[in-house]
């Protein structure tokens, strides 16, 4: 897995500005987390990860300063004016930017990366959906935050990224009772399982609230991470194997 190059998976939604989503091949981590391993938390070396993070920001933006946070499946939503050091990330789950040369990072294992670009006013947004960032909103804040920079949600465009798929996303009865709690519409993203379980689309719901949001153009890159363990990390394809450990891949996004 090491031997191959870095896969870019693009949307044309985003076309214009310098962005990207991530999985594992290519970089130079080995054992559980071969490939391009991004994540400081996965138990890898730490030198491998700054490697294949450097291998991520040539293939994007080469100079750019690739900013992060500490994600904590919160619907927290920061503005990046200026790059934080690595150990003095803060505990969010979404970045917004105007600035040139900024290259916000989102780290997932599953969960839904999201990208957002406002063409016009030069505004990008990243945010880390997981199912509990997402029906608390993460993506009602990172568009919020962007319009705080002059971005205008009519024009906002998004793209989400590999994660967990239908097929592979098997949830209970209690899972599902949060989300029609929130809203009945939401028994259109569970699809019927074995006894007491369903499927639920993460992929589906998360664009359906950027749409409630007044996002008209939402980009599904229809990838799913559980079922391509040669190009994806998965945190549920590594439990569901017992391994001890799983990588990290991480999506890009950066003003013009």
């Amino acid at each position: 897995m090491c031997g191959q190059s870095v896969e870019v998976l693009r949307a044309s939604a985003l076309d214009g500005v310098p962005h990207g989503f991530f999985g594992r091949r290519g970089g130079v981590s080995t054992g559980e987390v071969a490939g391009l391993n991004v994540g400081y938390g996965s138990g890898d070396d730490a030198a491998c990860i700054s490697e294949n993070r450097t291998k991520v920001v040539e293939a994007v933006a080469p100079g750019a300063t690739l900013v992060t946070v500490y994600q904590v499946h919160s619907p927290q939503c920061v503005r990046v004016d200026r790059p934080w050091e690595e150990d003095n990330r803060p505990e969010a789950d979404a970045l917004v930017t105007d600035r040139p040369g900024v290259l916000l990072g989102i780290l997932t294992a599953d969960c839904a990366p999201v990208l957002l670009l406002d063409r016009q006013a030069n505004v990008v947004g990243a945010a880390h959906a997981g199912w509990k960032g997402a029906i608390a909103g993460v993506t009602d804040a990172t568009i919020a935050a962007m319009e705080a920079l002059g971005a205008n949600r009519e024009r906002i465009a998004a793209a989400i990224g590999p994660c967990i798929a239908w097929g592979s996303y098997e949830v209970d009865d209690a899972f599902r009772e949060r989300f029609l709690a929130e809203a009945e519409r939401n028994d259109a993203h569970f699809s019927g399982g074995r006894a007491g379980h369903w499927q639920f689309d993460l992929e589906g719901y998360v664009a359906a609230r950027l749409a409630s949001q007044g996002i008209a153009t939402v980009e599904c890159l229809g990838e799913d991470t559980c079922a391509q363990p040669g190009r994806f990390f998965s945190y549920r394809r590594a439990t569901q194997r017992g391994e001890a450990a799983y990588g990290r891949q991480i999506s890009v996004i950066g003003p013009a």
